[in-house]
């Protein structure tokens, strides 16, 4: 058994206050005996505007997180990270940056995922409309991060809602799908916990939703309610407070194997041709 903690923020804008509440919350973590925490997208710094001046800062904020993960013997998903350059080096030219999650070990960075599916829709609230893609490049990669506990597939918020990443993931061995979030309260109210489950039930792998919750700014207001459901659907844990908070759960991957065994899904999934 491994124990797995899911992070809730409310990220403002000032990467040292923000910073403050990710030491804060490790430690909670590494008290209550996790190997891994996960955090909400945006989590270093959330404001509308500032993604290049945070990118500019990648490499820096990378440092500081795996200082933090040597330091406290703990992994960490590192939520999302606005990143100028492609996993391979090279530099956005077109002046958009990419949202890359990072999977860090106590000892390196050991996956990088950028955000495949872009937020590109009109929500009833007081923004109204997203274009994540005039400000983002998608990743176009997936990603299965090695651990001592489970293989991690990597996915970011909107991703949640296209089954076959997820399925994808399973596919190249992931046991444990995380989801770094920023819903917003609109969408997030409606289908948040829906989907944290779904794609749980579809996988039949344990998924850890960290999510943003409040107020950033005057306009952007996040769902949170931070969760984690296991390989069977089943709901292991939600936030229902406002603010920064954790949760920690349990991972068997014994009753894992066991689930997928007297289920096998994958072996009974056929593609149809429409």
């Amino acid at each position: 058994m491994t124990f797995l903690s899911v992070a809730q923020m409310n990220s403002q804008n000032d990467i040292e206050a923000n910073f403050t509440v990710i030491e804060s919350l490790i430690a909670q973590s590494k008290a209550q005996g996790a190997s891994l925490i996960v955090f909400p997208e945006n989590f270093v710094c959330f404001a509308a505007g500032k993604q290049h001046e945070t990118a500019a800062q990648f490499e820096s904020i990378q440092q500081r997180l795996e200082q933090l993960a040597h330091q406290y013997g703990i992994w960490i998903v590192a939520g999302t990270l606005p990143c100028p350059y492609r996993p391979d080096g090279s530099i956005i030219e077109d002046g958009r940056v990419r949202t890359a999650s990072l999977c860090i070990s106590p000892e390196k960075t050991e996956a990088r995922y950028d955000k495949i599916h872009l937020f590109d829709v009109q929500v009833g609230d007081a923004v109204g409309g997203y274009q994540e893609s005039k400000f983002f490049e998608p990743g176009t990669d997936i990603t299965v991060a090695k651990t001592p506990f489970g293989n991690i597939g990597l996915m970011v918020c909107y991703d949640l809602r296209f089954p076959e990443l997820a399925l994808s993931l399973r596919a190249k061995g992931a046991n444990i799908l995380t989801a770094p979030a920023a819903f917003t309260y609109t969408t997030g109210e409606m289908h948040w916990q829906l989907l944290l489950q779904a794609r749980a039930m579809d996988s039949q792998c344990a998924v850890l939703g960290a999510a943003q919750q409040g107020w950033h700014g005057e306009k952007r207001q996040t769902w949170g309610h931070t969760g984690a459901a296991n390989s069977r659907g089943q709901l292991q844990g939600i936030i229902d407070s406002e603010g920064a908070g954790l949760i920690t759960v349990p991972f068997y991957s014994a009753e894992q194997a066991k689930i997928r065994e007297s289920m096998p899904l994958m072996q009974h999934r056929t593609l149809v041709q429409f």
